[in-house]
């Protein structure tokens, strides 16, 4: 009794090598669209982020301003100020 092995061909070798090189190829490409993916929504979230923090330093800005009006107005050196009325003009 002789057994026989069963052998894959050099043709069926290729075209299985070729078949595994493309279902690579596709896990590569999909791994890869979606970290750009995720990329450009982290890029847009940064510049949202970037604007935020423009927009409020921006109204700390405007905060401090007008709270500085009240507190110099109701300072104790302003209150302390006479008022001047011209006395003459120029012509």
């Amino acid at each position: 009794m002789t057994e026989k092995t069963k052998v894959i061909g050099p043709v069926s070798n290729t075209i299985v090598m070729v078949v595994l090189s493309c279902l690579l190829g596709l896990l590569y490409l999909t791994q890869v669209t979606k970290t750009n993916a995720n990329g450009y929504t982290i890029d847009s979230l940064q510049k949202e982020n970037t604007a935020l923090q423009k927009e409020h330093d921006q109204l700390e800005l405007s905060a401090a301003r007008l709270q500085s009006i009240d507190r110099i107005a109701s300072s104790e050196a302003a209150g302390s100020l006479v008022s001047v009325a011209p006395t003459a003009t120029v012509q």
